[in-house]
């Protein structure tokens, strides 16, 4: 019965040392958001080079969607927000998304 417990005790340690999820942020293309506010918008909130920038919004552009980076829940939601708000108050439609690596 004891070694049970300890099993138990074990177990819970284990997963409690599991790394965070992961998530990824991604821009999603439409047809209104000019290519260079994309750019700014890579560079400003993901810390991208412009020539980074510029792969990433091609990207966004030729297969509809890229992703921005990957980061824990908490800092993926906050990129997520800030984006949604830059592109609202320059009065474009650019779509911010994240999803669970």
């Amino acid at each position: 019965m004891a070694q049970h417990r300890d099993d138990t005790i074990l177990e819970a340690q284990r997963s409690k040392l599991k790394p965070p999820p992961m998530f990824k942020v991604m821009l999603l293309n439409d047809d209104y958001t000019p290519m260079e506010f994309v750019v700014v918008v890579l560079q400003k909130f993901f810390g991208m080079s412009r020539e980074r920038a510029t792969q990433v919004m091609l990207k966004v552009h030729r297969e509809g969607i890229g992703v921005c980076g990957v980061y824990p829940r908490d800092v993926a939601s906050t990129k997520v927000q800030q984006v949604a708000a830059y592109s609202r108050k320059h009065q474009h439609p650019l779509q911010c998304v994240m999803e669970e690596t």
